[in-house]
């Protein structure tokens, strides 16, 4: 499914026409970022996920994973830095929040610069627990 954004991209929830090739220049600062393949792979195996898509290159993505009955778990919104600024970020996340309506707990973690953002779309400040492996940011190796 697609719809049109303002500023000449639309919003699309399938990897219809999305190839590896169209999803550079993301996990911008990270010292070991996955592939584009891996980030393919990420896309595919994710419960919902949104992209903005901008003449043929992906602009913009938001991710969820859920248990598809109770909750889901925002891990990832990024937009490539040069379409910053732009009200991206919140309409991949506004499309996806629609997706997302029926669960009773939606649930993310930002930095604490991000929190009015994120307050704007209706969520609220709370606590974060969390461990990372960061010899595995590049994601686990594709299975045959």
């Amino acid at each position: 499914m697609t719809d049109q954004g303002s500023s000449g991209y639309i919003l699309q929830t399938t990897l219809e026409g999305i190839s590896p090739a169209q999803l550079t220049g993301f996990f911008v600062g990270w010292p070991n970022p996955p592939s584009p393949e891996t980030f393919y792979r990420l896309l595919a195996g994710s419960y919902r996920f949104v992209l903005a898509v901008q003449r043929g290159q992906v602009i913009g993505f938001v991710q969820a994973v859920s248990d598809g009955v109770l909750t889901a778990f925002v891990p990832l919104l990024e937009v490539r830095p040069e379409h910053q600024g732009r009200g991206i970020g919140r309409a991949l996340m506004e499309r996806l929040l629609a997706e997302l309506a029926d669960f009773y707990a939606v649930d993310l973690a930002c930095d604490d610069d991000l929190v009015p953002f994120y307050e704007g779309l209706g969520l609220r400040r709370a606590n974060l627990m969390f461990r990372r492996n960061y010899a595995r940011q590049q994601g686990r190796p594709a299975t045959p």
